[in-house]
């Protein structure tokens, strides 16, 4: 069975893990979602929203762009909304060539996060807004993001295996091992901590 990996282009990690999976052949079907439904749904902030997390995430996937080779450059402005991208995605059926377009304009190359006209005429499609905008395409995206979160994703990119996720791109090893060998998690250790109760829980905010 081909894993799943969801993903939104707003994600650097999402790029950079695009990049890993291609480089190591392993075969995926991309599906995209709307990530700031899944923070929305657990209460949770994205990194940029953080100003000292948002300067580390910046730096450490710049680094690591650099540091494997990858072409990178961050667009214009971040976050950006990504639902023309994500909805683009969705209309070219998220194959493989597509999404590999969309991530190389935007984290490849910084083009631009709203105009991908010349990018959709490669792939047929001349009216962008006419294609996005379709009521099948928009309940696509809504129905991936929510499939998703009901399977317990939270957040991007996640490489599902079976019943197994595994988050971002320094999963990649762990996935890849329990690909190969479905029992890992049934050994001792993880069975353990699979059911360590919770000596403390903090106090919700407000």
């Amino acid at each position: 069975m081909t894993p799943t990996w969801y993903f939104d282009v707003i994600s650097p990690y999402a790029y950079l893990h695009w990049q890993r999976l291609k480089s190591l052949g392993v075969a995926v079907q991309p599906v995209p979602i709307l990530f700031a439904a899944v923070l929305d749904h657990f209460g949770h902030k994205g990194p940029a929203e953080m100003n000292s997390k948002r300067r580390f995430t910046y730096r450490y996937v710049q680094f690591e762009a650099e540091r494997r080779g990858i072409p990178f450059r961050f667009p214009d402005a971040h976050p950006f909304n990504p639902l023309t991208a994500l909805r683009l995605a969705v209309a070219l059926g998220a194959t493989h060539d597509a999404v590999d377009a969309i991530f190389a304009q935007v984290w490849g190359r910084g083009g631009s996060t709203e105009d991908f006209t010349d990018l959709a005429r490669g792939f047929g499609i001349d009216e962008v807004a006419a294609a996005t905008s379709r009521a099948d395409v928009k309940s696509t995206l809504r129905a991936n993001t929510e499939a998703a979160i009901a399977r317990g994703v939270f957040g991007v990119p996640t490489l599902a295996i079976g019943d197994e996720l595994f988050w971002g791109d320094d999963a990649t090893a762990m996935a890849l091992a329990y690909r190969d060998d479905p029992g890992l998690f049934a050994r001792a250790d993880y069975a353990r901590i699979d059911a360590l109760p919770m000596a403390s829980v903090r106090k919700a905010a407000g």
